[in-house]
């Protein structure tokens, strides 16, 4: 790969595990119009929660997730009681007969929740929501957060997959983005959370960090291979101080240019699947038999908040401080502010800050670009099938795009737009064509690779 064409497609784009996009969302959504959608689920339906503790007792700054840092655990304990009366709210506008089958605790820190509260807390959610007898449980962990006591706390919650942060394990990164912790600590996690039986651990691993280099980058996988996860994330540092202030304390100097980035994360791809893990679509990477795997060989991998899943619910609700749920109708914010969201829900309403009401042509857009990003394919016949002779419109705009495309990264071939393998890691910048909102210049997005 040239430096020329990596640079020509690695230009700020959204990662899409929404669309429209979150700047695109409305303070003109609220409420009202989330109730009515809580309201419309049925005995058809089936849920994912995603439960926000946007608390770390550290802030490490390459993070660009809605948390804060506190050294004591009143200010947990508090947000934890406004929780549980959005739990309340939540859970009282949802038809019993729609089944949870999947809860993610994200963050922030899920892992500086101590073990009663988080044993009071699913127990609260199991109250209040239908939670099928299989559902999966997830939790982000911060390994300087835990002790037996919160092992066996996520134990007895029924936690199925653990989820751990790693970045990068040489000490000069770790230093430069306020993140310290050893490979004995991580190591140790996940023989604590397997022996207590989760039946899947995932490792974060993330390039472009400050001072990374080939060695330590190679260092940091061969030691994640070793611990043989079921699953690993391989994100690209995303850098955007204007959103995420702390992240000032990076030098941008030390960070590595657009063609270094490129090679760490293909470098770091080539050793995973060496190793023997399946590509997922641009990031991830999981066993042959891990069910992400199963889902990006049969066609029915999507996408949502947390990236890429095997999650085929009909709704994804956000519960906490700034999360994002997904419904049918449109998408529904949470307020981020703490303080405002505990406010809120603790007079017994609802949360929502903003949203987005899908139109037609939105929910068309939607799964074309979902497909694109997941299958690197868009099928024409599939299109058709599902939104009629609206789909013509994204035909005939990707039939633009491939007589545009001069480095032949995009092709028609059996009623089918096939993105070529060697474009597949901009495949970001090739969906955004298909974006209606990109042009109008609202948000600031990420670099692509």
């Amino acid at each position: 790969m040239t430096i020329k064409l990596i640079e020509k497609y690695t230009g700020n784009v959204p990662r899409y595990t929404s669309y429209p996009t979150a700047p695109h969302f409305s303070e003109a959504i609220g409420n009202a119009e989330y109730a009515s959608w809580l309201q419309a689920l049925g005995g058809g339906d089936t849920v994912s929660l995603y439960i926000h503790i946007p608390y770390c007792d550290r802030l490490c700054w390459f993070c660009a997730c809605h948390t804060k840092q506190t050294n004591k655990y009143d200010p947990v304990k508090t947000y934890l009681a406004a929780l549980s009366e959005e739990v309340k709210t939540v859970g009282a506008l949802v038809s019993k007969s729609s089944r949870v089958t999947a809860i993610h605790f994200g963050g922030g820190s899920p892992t500086l929740v101590d073990g009663p509260d988080m044993i009071a807390l699913m127990a609260l959610i199991r109250e209040n929501f239908t939670v099928a007898a299989d559902a999966e449980i997830s939790v982000e962990m911060d390994p300087n957060d835990l002790d037996a006591a919160r092992y066996d706390a996520l134990a007895a919650i029924g936690m199925t997959r653990a989820s751990l942060g790693v970045q990068d394990f040489a000490p000069k990164v770790q230093q430069a983005i306020n993140r310290i912790q050893t490979f004995e600590q991580t190591a140790d996690v996940v023989a604590q959370v397997r022996s207590r039986g989760a039946a899947s651990v995932n490792c974060d691993i993330v390039y472009g960090l400050p001072h990374q280099t080939m060695e330590t980058l190679e260092e940091t996988v061969a030691d994640i291979i070793s611990l043989s996860p079921d699953r690993v994330a391989l994100f690209g540092y995303a850098h955007v101080p204007w959103m995420k202030k702390h992240q000032t304390m990076i030098d941008e100097t030390s960070l590595p240019g657009s063609t270094m980035r490129f090679d760490l994360m293909v470098r770091a791809g080539d050793m995973l699947r060496e190793a023997g893990y399946q590509a997922i679509g641009i990031d991830h990477f999981a066993k042959p038999d891990d069910k992400l795997a199963i889902a990006a060989r049969e066609g029915t991998l999507t996408r949502n908040f947390q990236g890429y899943t095997d999650d085929q619910a009909t709704a994804l609700i956000g519960l906490g401080a700034s999360a994002i749920g997904r419904l049918p109708q449109g998408y529904i914010q949470n307020i981020p502010a703490t303080g405002m969201y505990q406010k809120a829900v603790e007079q017994g309403v609802l949360a929502a800050a903003r949203g987005f009401e899908l139109s037609d042509d939105d929910r068309m857009r939607a799964w074309a670009i979902e497909r694109i990003m997941c299958d690197f394919a868009l099928d024409f016949d599939e299109l058709v099938k599902r939104f009629g002779s609206a789909a013509s419109q994204i035909i005939a705009e990707a039939q633009d795009l491939v007589a545009s495309d001069s480095d032949r990264h995009v092709s028609i071939a059996d009623s089918r737009l096939v993105v070529a393998p060697e474009a597949q890691p901009f495949v970001r910048s090739i969906a955004a064509r298909f974006d209606a909102y990109l042009a109008n210049g609202k948000g600031r997005h990420s670099v692509a690779v």
